[in-house]
């Protein structure tokens, strides 16, 4: 597995929109704040054409322009990392028209993002065999002041922090719109697990289950070659939901392993689904991902801290995890092997 070099004092940041940019609000102001704090901060901010486009469809720009600046701005060396501009809907379309072994072939960089990004986060380990960091997007960090969560992902980015740990509460309703677009998370809830106490390790892979699932059979799936790299440490799967209800969890799940993704996972991290509290005719969010995983006799974690109902921990794709899970209570330890 390769890594790219972290984020140095006075480094230059670059900004992507492979999926929406920030071209409306509460977007634009929020990625002006992140631009602003970040430059006061010190660094250098590096933005890519589509970054305040939105002259696409469910992406910032067309699939060959976006693919275009993902790919230029990966592989040059006038930033040090990526962070994206947002999640989106067609982030999918754009693979056709990346050069993943020009990818593959240039220096490792890290590059952050979540939900739809987990078509380069997850890709990048998979096919390039090049870590990434499932985290925050870019207009995230606009946010005055930042959630403790927020200077968790820096810090992994900057290499200063590569262990994480579980956040108490979290927002079940945001607070954020067109008037209020750098307001704190609305931290409501207090976090309870579904799980049992546990301790695991394994090659840590993942991201959003409405974009695996679309990735499973398709000339991007190279899942198969990663786990027989990858078999001797095993793999950790994490997984959150965005716009899958539990049916659609459950039929995902199926899919996936079927599809012998899951013939070496040593163990499940689980995020909260965006759709949190919603079962249909009898089948609930932790029973639509055990009634599949279950038989699988490996720890399964449920309600954790990833994805879309912040705040999130940030998981580097492609590191091995140890994760110590007790009570309501865990830590992710993740090293650079």
């Amino acid at each position: 597995m390769r890594y790219g070099a972290f984020l140095k004092e006075h480094g230059r940041i670059g900004f992507v929109a492979p999926s929406f940019g920030c071209a409306t609000e509460p977007y634009r102001t929020a990625f002006d704040q992140t631009l602003k704090k970040l430059e006061e901060m010190g660094y250098q901010t590096v933005l890519g054409p589509n970054c305040r486009t939105e002259s696409g469809i469910g992406i910032s720009n067309t699939p060959e322009l976006c693919a275009k600046e993902l790919e230029e701005y990966y592989c040059a060396d006038t930033q040090d990392v990526l962070i994206s501009c947002g999640g989106g809907e067609l982030m999918c379309e754009i693979l056709p028209h990346l050069n993943f072994e020009k990818i593959r072939n240039a220096a490792p960089k890290w590059y952050m993002g979540y939900s739809d990004n987990t078509n380069f986060t997850f890709l990048l380990p998979t096919i390039c065999d090049t870590a990434a960091i499932y985290g925050p997007c870019a207009a995230s960090f606009g946010m005055e002041p930042w959630d403790p969560s927020l200077q968790v992902a820096f810090d992994v980015l900057k290499g200063e922090r590569l262990s994480v740990k579980g956040y108490e509460k979290w927002e079940l309703e945001s607070l954020k719109d067109e008037t209020h677009p750098t307001v704190p998370y609305n931290l409501t809830e207090k976090r309870v697990l579904f799980g049992e106490d546990a301790t695991f390790s394994g090659r840590l892979i993942g991201g959003c289950l409405d974009i695996l699932t679309n990735l499973v059979g398709t000339a991007y799936d190279r899942v198969e070659e990663f786990q027989e790299r990858y078999k001797e440490d095993g793999i950790i799967w994490f997984m959150e939901a965005c716009d899958l209800n539990v049916f659609s969890i459950r039929r995902a799940l199926w899919q996936m392993k079927e599809a012998g993704w899951f013939q070496y996972a040593k163990g499940f991290l689980i995020g909260r689904p965006r759709i949190f509290d919603e079962p249909m005719m009898g089948l609930d969010r932790h029973t639509a991902v055990t009634g599949i995983l279950g038989d699988l006799h490996v720890p399964i974690i449920q309600d954790l801290d990833i994805g879309h109902l912040p705040p999130m921990i940030p998981l580097i794709c492609g590191s091995v995890a140890n994760v110590v899970v007790k009570g309501n209570d865990y830590s992710i330890e993740m090293r650079l092997k």
